[in-house]
């Protein structure tokens, strides 16, 4: 399996595992919490048919990348991306990102700038701040991810299951959208990621990810659904296409959270039409 280096702890090296596939304009898909770059399967496939070159990785803590007790942070994240597309050196890159990937992508851009990345894409989007402060009153509560917090600790199998519950709507859309199989997979992926990453990352929601919008000079097309009973619509990517001068927003009619596969066709349209697939994408 293909690994990349972003680091290490005491003895040991922080290794992302990562695929990569086909030819062409590349794309790269960062995953949402608290699963890892397989659940991007209904979108890989159709670009890859499209003729782009398709390239996802595990976050650290998740999926087959390792598990360090540290780096669970957006600054981090956002610098292990930056090795990734350093190290394969990618250009003209789309970034896609989901949910908690949309953090990778916003800070990335922030901080790095555009000169490797054509264009971006933000489903379920975390920005532009989820914490409700004195300057921020939209957001949400602390104690609301404090809840969260301890619940991970005492119980995080039990949490997960509660968490894929509202990542799918599931008592709405069971046996429609999404099968009794893939929440039991999802499920499982989730199961499988670091104890303490999985904690931690909490704590990374809670970003402010304004600072990085000015910087975005790239064409952004945000899809989310709004029925999201994680990151909730009005909150986040009805909030952020304002603040993001040129981008789009796309809101699918009574969509949850998890929309790379509960709307998969509605999705994949949408990337489609905005990168211009196939034949009006940029060499």
């Amino acid at each position: 399996m293909p690994f990349i280096t972003v680091g290490t702890e005491n003895s040991a090296p922080i290794d992302l595992y990562y695929e990569d596939h086909g030819s062409g304009q590349p794309v790269v898909m960062i995953h949402g919490f608290p699963f890892n770059g397989a659940t991007w399967e209904k979108q890989a496939i159709p670009l890859l048919n499209a003729g782009y070159r398709v390239i996802t990785y595990d976050r650290r803590g998740f999926g087959n990348s390792a598990q360090p007790t540290m780096g669970y942070d957006y600054d981090t994240f956002a610098a292990d991306l930056d090795v990734l597309m350093t190290e394969l050196d990618l250009r003209n890159v789309i970034l896609i990102g989901h949910s908690m990937g949309t953090g990778e992508v916003t800070r990335y851009l922030g901080a790095y700038g555009s000169q490797r990345v054509n264009r971006a894409i933000l489903l379920a989007p975390l920005a532009p701040f989820l914490l409700q402060t004195a300057d921020n009153p939209e957001g949400v509560e602390k104690s609301l991810f404090e809840g969260f917090k301890q619940a991970i600790i005492q119980d995080r199998f039990a949490y997960l299951t509660q968490f894929c519950n509202n990542f799918f709507n599931w008592d709405e859309n069971k046996g429609r959208l999404v099968s009794e199989e893939a929440y039991r997979a999802h499920w499982d992926i989730g199961a499988r990621a670091s104890a303490k990453g999985t904690h931690d990352s909490v704590d990374a929601w809670l970003t402010d990810f304004r600072g990085d919008l000015p910087q975005i000079d790239v064409p952004v097309l945000i899809v989310q659904g709004d029925k999201d009973n994680v990151l909730p619509y009005a909150k986040t990517g009805q909030r952020l296409q304002p603040m993001l001068a040129g981008s789009r927003l796309i809101t699918l009619k009574g969509a949850p959270h998890g929309i790379p596969w509960t709307n998969a066709d509605e999705v994949n349209q949408a990337i489609m039409e905005f990168i211009g697939a196939p034949t009006m994408a940029r060499a």
